[in-house]
């Protein structure tokens, strides 16, 4: 990797400016997870399944409104599109926390149906603020500083919630986000080539922007940061499922439908992780030390990522998920804030790795014609992964306790990550006889 392209990068302006207005708007819904749990459990009294079944229902919507307030941004502009979504985060999430539990249920639908779409709208913008031969870099940055921010969205919602109330914590995430909009809405980034601000690209760049090194990191790698707050981007293949069906599914081979689950695996062991490091500590009594446990975790993800980057030898994704779901299981051994997060390390490294690694194969097997869709295809399935992993994690908490949290969503991850070799293999085997069946 060139490291000045960093330096050129962050020495322009506009770039620098839309990294840091990002990191700061990402901040509230990085909380949101995380008060949305301890709401349901510690001020509604109820099970984490509940608390699952309302982060499920907060991930659905986002995957819903998101192709919607894209398909705005492209329509009528950035900062006519952003208004709706200003008005309900202020409105719903300042609403929400007073309500019972099934209008919380209807508000988390519709604050994701309206949901700020910060991810797609950065990512968007440095797609044109950078040339293609710093796409990649200017993504490697985009996710180091979501990293970063999800260090601090989790730590701030436990103390908030613990010192205050989480009704406060609730309101001041539907006050912050809205800020985060007109923020955004002041500063306009340019999301189209051509408008101001955008970089300028020669005929030579870009004939590389096909290449499908470039289209990898299009996808971005989501884990566990935006995972965790059910934004990972890609969430546009439910436009694509329903707008352009008609152009068939004839890129949809074996090998990329196995992909596809890769990734609603990943995301099923990612959101599970995160519910089941909230009940391990709230039981603990440890609840305002969240904090250490997602610095840790993130931090882990962040440098496994950029190591798995650097390497030449690239790793099949259901390896990585069979690793990543198996070194989930002993964080359930964590008797106190520390011992987790030291478990958590493990786990962590594997977290970036797995979805880059699957994000990657889409675009290798693919043709570029299709990838976009490809792209957006993976994107639901980690959100369906997602949606899945909350409730079905709460369920098992509440069954048999904490621990059963992390071991649960582990062994479901690598039975499936097991599975999917052993179906790999088989494969294989038939190819490589097929020649001498016809033979014969």
């Amino acid at each position: 990797m060139d490291f000045a392209l960093y330096g050129q990068l962050w020495r322009r302006r506009p770039v620098r400016n839309l990294l840091l207005v990002g990191m700061v708007a990402r901040l509230p819904h990085s909380a949101a997870g995380v008060l949305l749990t301890l709401h349901v459990v510690q001020t509604l009294g109820l099970g984490y399944g509940a608390a699952g079944s309302v982060a499920a229902l907060l991930t659905i919507g986002i995957a819903l409104g998101a192709p919607w307030r894209g398909r705005r941004v492209d329509t009528v502009g950035l900062r006519v599109a952003l208004i709706p979504s200003i008005v309900a985060e202020a409105v719903v999430w300042s609403i929400a926390p007073h309500l019972s539990y099934p209008g919380l249920l209807v508000a988390a639908l519709v604050g994701g149906l309206f949901a700020l779409p910060i991810f797609s709208v950065v990512r968007q913008s440095l797609g044109v603020l950078s040339t293609p031969a710093q796409r990649r870099t200017a993504f490697a940055l985009d996710s180091i500083f979501t990293e970063i921010t999800f260090m601090m969205g989790p730590a701030l919602a436990a103390l908030v919630a613990v010192q205050l109330s989480t009704v406060i914590g609730l309101t001041a995430v539907g006050v912050s986000a809205a800020l985060a909009g007109l923020a955004l809405m002041w500063f306009n980034p340019p999301t189209r080539s051509g408008q101001p601000g955008a970089a300028e690209v020669t005929d030579g760049e870009a004939s590389d922007d096909s290449d499908p090194a470039s289209c990898l990191e299009s996808a971005g790698s989501a884990a566990p940061a935006e995972v965790a707050a059910g934004q990972a981007d890609g969430a546009s293949g439910l436009r694509r499922l329903l707008g352009r069906a008609r152009g068939g599914l004839g890129w949809l081979t074996v090998a990329v439908a196995v992909i596809l689950v890769v990734a609603a695996g990943a995301g099923m062991v990612l959101s599970g992780t995160d519910v089941s490091i909230v009940a391990v500590l709230r039981g603990q009594g440890q609840g305002e030390q969240l904090g250490i446990v997602f610095f840790a975790w993130c931090l882990a993800s962040l440098i496994g990522g950029v190591i798995y980057g650097a390497m030449k030898r690239r790793i099949h994704p259901l390896v990585l998920l069979l690793l990543l779901a198996a070194l989930t299981i002993p964080m359930g051994f964590a008797t106190d804030v520390w011992s987790l997060a030291v478990l958590a390390l493990p786990a962590g490294l594997l977290c970036a790795p797995t979805l880059s690694a699957a994000s990657e194969a889409i675009a290798a097997l693919v043709e570029e014609s299709r990838r976009g869709e490809a792209m957006g295809w993976y994107g639901s399935a980690l959100t369906a992964g997602t949606a899945l992993g909350s409730p079905l994690t709460g369920v098992m908490i509440d069954a048999a306790g904490p621990w059963a949290g992390f071991a649960g969503i582990g062994v479901a991850g690598v039975i499936l990550g097991a599975a999917g070799l052993a179906a790999q293999g088989v494969r294989r085997r038939r190819a490589s006889t097929a020649p001498e069946t016809n033979l014969g």
